[in-house]
């Protein structure tokens, strides 16, 4: 049986993920910051909670890091885990940049003293690219960081390449492009969007406050995003992927279809809000993940209207629950 260590277990990708190698027959351990039942959450609503070992860890503790891994001797290391929203890192840039660097060192120089041969995954992010400028994104596009939350991505992913070529080690990026689910915290967008979607269909007479509509992204499905995950760790040798589906929508059409779907017209409901403009925006991000689909032999199946119709089903579904 392959032992899989989750760095990040809680979060969106953190559950998932251990949803999926645990039904690949893995014994799956996860840490967190404050690894307690409200915390996990999102384990219990994919029905995983019982399955799974989870600890609190202290990632900027190398001895702690050390001791783990010596103790449950991971064949596989996912490390998901740090402070991932845009806008939060603008609040919080020292948290947000420690978050994903230091405590990534740790556990690379863990790794390096570990006496077991350790793969290692980092979620990197397309935050790196910044303003692409109607360019698409490969492995080989440069970055140009926009936000602190990017600037810490660029960073860590290139510790990864760092310590890839001086140490000889197992460790890829993934490049990830949005990806959304259910699970998705409250201050994201996509998130957000939705949820008010859903209330203002059920009733409420509330108004939908966003920035900027003209913003296009790459959003796929997170479930699915997290088998490319597993597949770059069961290469003969690592490298770095981009991880999206290539095709590219603006919010504008996120929140269309959105209130579309619940047979409602977005624009009797939403409110544009100029104090929720930056002006480090990335107005459009596109990906070429064709090196992943010829490597990893992957491919995103659902794309942003699949997604959308996906949030709005569970969040139904949780309305109804809570009207009960």
């Amino acid at each position: 049986m392959k032992k899989a260590l989750i760095f990040g277990i809680s979060g969106q990708d953190g559950s998932y993920l251990a949803k999926f190698l645990i039904e690949k027959g893995y014994l799956v351990l996860g840490t967190s910051r404050n690894a307690n039942i409200k915390n996990l959450q999102n384990l219990q609503l994919l029905g995983i909670y019982g399955s799974t070992s989870t600890i609190s860890l202290n990632l900027n503790n190398y001895d702690e890091i050390i001791d783990l891994l010596e103790q449950y001797c991971p064949d596989e290391i996912y490390y998901l885990a740090g402070q991932s929203s845009v806008s939060v890192s603008f609040e919080q840039p020292l948290e947000t940049i420690e978050s994903c660097t230091s405590a990534l060192i740790n556990i690379l120089e863990a790794v390096k003293s570990s006496r077991n041969h350790v793969k290692l995954y980092h979620a990197s992010s397309s935050e790196c690219f910044g303003e692409l400028q109607g360019r698409v994104a490969t492995e080989h596009t440069s970055f140009e960081p926009r936000s602190p939350y990017a600037i810490a991505k660029a960073s860590s992913h290139w510790l990864i390449k760092n310590y890839r070529d001086a140490q000889d080690l197992f460790l890829c990026n993934g490049i990830l492009f949005n990806h959304e689910s259910p699970l998705r915290p409250a201050n994201f967008v996509t998130k957000k969007i939705v949820s008010a979607a859903c209330r203002i269909a059920n009733g409420s007479k509330e108004k939908l406050n966003l920035g900027r509509l003209d913003i296009s992204r790459d959003w796929g499905w997170a479930p699915e995003y997290v088998e490319a995950m597993w597949r770059m760790l069961q290469m003969d040798s690592p490298d770095d992927y981009i991880i999206a589906t290539g095709k590219t929508h603006s919010l504008k059409d996120f929140v269309r279809y959105t209130f579309e779907y619940l047979t409602l017209n977005w624009q009797d409901h939403v409110e544009i809000n100029k104090s929720l403009f930056r002006g480090t925006d990335i107005t459009s991000n596109t990906a070429d993940p064709s090196y992943a689909e010829k490597k990893l032999k992957w491919k995103a199946s659902l794309h942003m209207y699949d997604v959308i119709k996906n949030m709005i089903n569970a969040e139904a579904n949780l309305l109804k629950s809570k009207s009960k």
